[in-house]
């Protein structure tokens, strides 16, 4: 029987260093910024950075919160009452929003705080600074094709016979799907469908390279982020949801 392996002493030191380090930060023993203070509050002007994801959590976890940060952030809604519209379908701290600061969403759509609140991130840090890098221009308008839908996940494959269907995070207002972004430059919108190029990185076009940046954006602000490179289904759209599982693709 080998004998037992002795205590690193250095090792066990860091670590009571590192675990007493971060009692003292989270009682306030310790000042440090807001943006590196992984307790302190989500603060919707803030530039995304490694700690957001945490902070957007722990908000979109708090009702109350998440509310009075969207109205910080400058989005433009409605509440709604919780209510069960079906077998596994209903609203819960949902809002109906009609745009963003000085961006329009059209229609205006019935969406859970929590997907409301990753949205106005999204549209601040990553799809207005993308359109003025790539495009050259804001986007004044999001055309959507739904939020709130109480119905099973749309895969492009028949179903399994007998097989019971899975409800999707739309059943819960928990997903937005966005299709056009309209430019203030002029008619020419750019579109989905039209203009992400599959596959193809660097883009070949200004639009195409915008999309593929707000893509990205999204995937850092939402759970899960599906495109036209996933299936058939989604070539019209971005399909953006807040749910129990991570994609980005």
């Amino acid at each position: 029987m080998p004998p037992p392996r002795p205590v690193h002493l250095a090792g066990l030191v860091l670590l009571l260093s590192l675990l007493a380090g971060a009692w003292s930060l989270h009682a306030g023993w310790i000042a440090v910024p807001d943006r590196y203070n992984p307790w302190a509050a989500l603060d919707p002007a803030e530039a995304p950075g490694l700690l957001t994801r945490m902070k957007l959590a722990r908000a979109q976890q708090a009702p109350a919160r998440c509310i009075a940060l969207l109205g910080e952030a400058g989005l433009r809604f409605e509440r709604m009452p919780d209510r069960a519209t079906g077998e596994g379908c209903g609203l819960s701290n949902a809002v109906r929003v009609s745009g963003a600061r000085d961006l329009q969403l059209r229609p205006p759509v019935l969406l859970s705080c929590r997907v409301a609140l990753s949205f106005a991130l999204w549209e601040r840090h990553a799809l207005e600074p993308a359109a003025e890098e790539l495009l050259g221009t804001r986007i004044t308008a999001i055309d959507n094709l739904g939020g709130y839908a109480c119905r099973n996940v749309v895969t492009g494959r028949p179903p399994q016979e007998g097989a019971p269907g899975r409800r999707s995070q739309h059943a819960t207002a928990d997903a937005l799907d966005v299709a056009v972004f309209v430019r203030a430059d002029g008619p020419r919108a750019v579109q989905v469908r039209r203009d992400w190029v599959r596959n193809t990185i660097p883009a070949s076009t200004p639009e195409a390279a915008f999309l593929r940046e707000v893509h990205r954006g999204a995937c850092g602000l939402f759970d899960g982020v599906l495109g036209p490179d996933y299936n058939a289904v989604h070539a019209d759209h971005f399909h953006l949801e807040i749910g129990e599982w991570r994609a980005c693709r």
